[in-house]
């Protein structure tokens, strides 16, 4: 049972991570609004493929929900009903969340991938909780911790609808995107509670110090991070072309850039260390490895003005930076309170 458990976290931990990519990939394609309600795509579980679908026509069957486009605007049918040979309007009754109303096929269908993986995702973190179950005696916190993902998943599709209702306003697409990390966090968490192997590393204070000290960093780095793409948002907002977005940057822009080299030094220290040492602590070359990409994807965006992809390859890099950054922290957690234990 608790293979089984520990299983599923791991499958969890992927498909939230694959939430972050799909999310990624509807950034660079600019599909956010590609379903202009929520939680369904223009009133349907499945979303249409032609824009006829969303017209009005006669002598056809519209089911209560289903929604047209309709001089620029969205119609949300009140009932089931079949049309006539003319429109009538009191059937139908405006969307008011916003006055988006553009129909794209591929944007839509992309969108609704993303939707697809977050509602699956959600699904696999509600059984892992039901599987927790089995610890309320042993490790209570494993439980209280599955629990907590899903409220946070709940959460975090609240916020998505949130995205949709302002049309991508960027302070709300920056809170989904952290949403997304604290759920990351927890379930690594969980994974490093529920492990049933007997990690083989070693402490070391100076490790340890400096693990810490990249993570308390990287989570101001991505703080920046998202202020930077709020900013390159507006500019985005503005009708400026992609090689004026950086031409005249704020203050936390030239933070960002600047502090990116503390993480590359720390990463760079901590491979060092344990190479030397062989403290046992793997994780050291693949994060170094990412801190590489991390930092490339990043010089790229400002002097090459954002190639095409460079944009969601930094942010899904940067979640899985979080999510090496805090196993390592957590890592280094344990040896050293193994060391208090047998003292």
């Amino acid at each position: 049972m608790n293979n089984t458990f520990y299983r599923f976290a791991k499958w969890s931990l992927v498909l939230v991570y694959l939430v972050i990519v799909a999310g990624a990939l509807v950034r660079m394609t600019g599909s956010g609004m590609g379903c202009p309600d929520w939680p369904k795509c223009f009133g349907y579980y499945i979303p249409p493929t032609n824009v006829e679908t969303l017209q009005w026509s006669p002598e056809r069957y519209f089911e209560k929900g289903q929604v047209i486009i309709y001089n620029e605007g969205l119609l949300v049918a009140k009932k089931d009903f079949k049309t006539s040979t003319a429109i009538d309007l009191a059937a139908w009754e405006p969307y008011t969340k916003h006055d988006y109303a553009v129909f794209n096929p591929y944007h839509t269908w992309v969108e609704f991938l993303n939707r697809l993986v977050g509602a699956v995702a959600g699904l696999a973190t509600l059984v892992l909780a039901f599987l927790s179950l089995r610890y309320w005696k042993e490790k209570k916190s494993i439980t209280l911790l599955s629990f907590g993902v899903v409220l946070g998943m709940g959460f975090q599709a609240w916020l998505g609808a949130t995205v949709v209702y302002s049309v991508l306003a960027p302070v709300k697409i920056t809170t989904h995107m952290l949403m997304a990390l604290a759920i990351v966090a927890a379930l690594i968490l969980i994974l490093q509670k529920a492990s049933p192997r007997k990690e083989n590393t070693i402490y070391s204070p100076n490790f340890h110090k400096a693990i810490s000290l990249l993570l308390f960093i990287f989570i101001w780095q991505i703080v920046f991070g998202t202020q930077v793409r709020e900013f390159v948002d507006h500019q985005l907002d503005a009708g400026l072309s992609k090689e004026n977005w950086l031409l005249q940057p704020n203050l936390i822009f030239y933070l960002h850039r600047s502090f990116s080299l503390l993480p590359l030094g720390l990463a760079g220290y901590l491979f060092w260390m344990h190479q030397k040492q062989q403290l046992g602590f793997t994780m050291t070359k693949s994060l170094l490895s990412a801190m590489l990409v991390a930092a490339f994807s990043g010089m790229a965006m400002y002097y090459i003005d954002f190639p095409v992809g460079t944009q969601p390859i930094h942010l899904v890099i940067a979640a899985i930076l979080f999510g090496q950054i805090f196993y390592l922290f957590l890592q280094s957690r344990k040896a050293k309170n193994n060391i208090s234990k047998t003292k």
